[in-house]
């Protein structure tokens, strides 16, 4: 079986595996005062061109959202989210189990607007009641979204000067960053990302790590006291440089962007391959993430010789599945799978 249902199917970059095997009996300080997580976090501050933000290292991608989240909403704040993010379909409730609600916005293509968000805004304050409702904390989005979909720069900016306006900070979910930032269509930096946001990650658990997130905090009111809240939500590593090493080999000499881009390439062949072969797609994703619209009878035969994932039900005959690359993908994988799309080739196509 050839997996293409998750980015997380593989262990770690070769690289990482022999640093760690390289320092494994090296004698450091725990929970991330070691001085591989120093290095990593200068790696890290240097390619964001923010050298006052504080970095952290958390083990995975729910963990670290409920952690920033329950660290900025006081009890009678929620977090405003697309409708399809993460916080709000994916995590079993996780936020809402810190006591806080998430606030969803309805979303097509997994991105929010500035719009949405000053509506939102403005609709509760100006409710006389509010005091009763639960009032907006923060906006959180991910980049990319749930849907594989990327925001612009412009779109990014004007979000975070609606939340600036408003007082409410702006965070992003970065557990699939490395694969935005490799897209075709990307025009947003590290550093526009540490510029326009209060506080975001950067994943490496799907992006050639063992496991592990670089929490960026760039906004001063928003840096006291972090780690005792990491503790306790049961983030602080002890062996804390196991995560700094892995930070550390990605982001030393560009091997992050380097295993972002293969993914994106390989997701890109596989998107032309649908595409020319008379395939729709669900949503116009340039990422690692295709999302391509299959009848029942594809579905059945490719599922013989692969895995992916069912994403939603179209109609009676239709459903739209996920295919996804990962940093270790192997492209004689993808063209066996573009040879198997080439025999299932559709006359008429499923028209979004």
């Amino acid at each position: 079986m050839i997996r293409f249902e998750n980015d997380y199917a593989e262990g770690a970059h070769q690289r990482i595996l022999e640093r760690l095997l390289e320092t494994n009996e090296e004698q450091t300080p725990g929970y991330g005062m070691d001085e591989h997580c120093e290095k990593a976090r200068g790696y890290i501050r240097k390619a964001c061109n923010a050298e006052n933000a504080d970095v952290y290292f958390l083990v995975g991608g729910t963990q670290t959202n409920t952690t920033i989240i329950a660290s900025i909403l006081r009890p009678h704040q929620g977090a405003v989210s697309a409708h399809t993010g993460h916080i709000a379909v994916h995590e079993t409730g996780a936020i809402e189990a810190t006591g806080h609600k998430v606030l969803p916005i309805p979303s097509e293509d997994g991105k929010i607007r500035a719009g949405q968000v000053k509506e939102l805004y403005d609709a509760h304050w100006n409710d006389v009641t509010h005091e009763h409702m639960v009032q907006p904390g923060l906006v959180y989005i991910s980049h990319p979204t749930e849907n594989g979909t990327t925001y612009r720069k412009s779109e990014l900016e004007q979000l975070s000067k609606v939340c600036r306006e408003s007082g409410i900070p702006l965070i992003m979910d970065g557990a699939r960053l490395g694969y935005a930032l490799a897209s075709k269509e990307n025009d947003i930096t590290l550093e526009d990302i540490a510029r326009l946001c209060d506080v975001f990650y950067i994943g490496g658990t799907k992006i050639g790590a063992l496991f592990g997130e670089a929490v960026v905090i760039t906004n001063d009111s928003l840096k006291k006291d972090f780690r005792y809240i990491i503790k306790q939500r049961g983030g602080l590593l002890a062996k804390g440089r196991l995560l700094g090493i892995q930070f550390e080999t990605l982001f030393e000499d560009g091997l992050y962007h380097e295993i972002s881009s293969h993914a994106v390439e390989m997701a890109g062949m596989i998107r032309d391959a649908f595409v020319q072969n008379g395939f729709s797609l669900r949503y116009d994703s340039t990422t690692n993430q295709q999302f391509p619209i299959l009848p029942e009878e594809v579905i059945v035969e490719l599922s013989k010789k692969y895995a992916f994932q069912f994403w939603e039900k179209i109609d009676a005959t239709h459903s739209a599945l996920r295919f996804c690359t990962s940093w270790a993908t192997k492209k004689e994988h993808v063209e066996m799978l573009i040879e198997d799309i080439k025999e299932m080739k559709v006359a008429t196509p499923y028209l979004v």
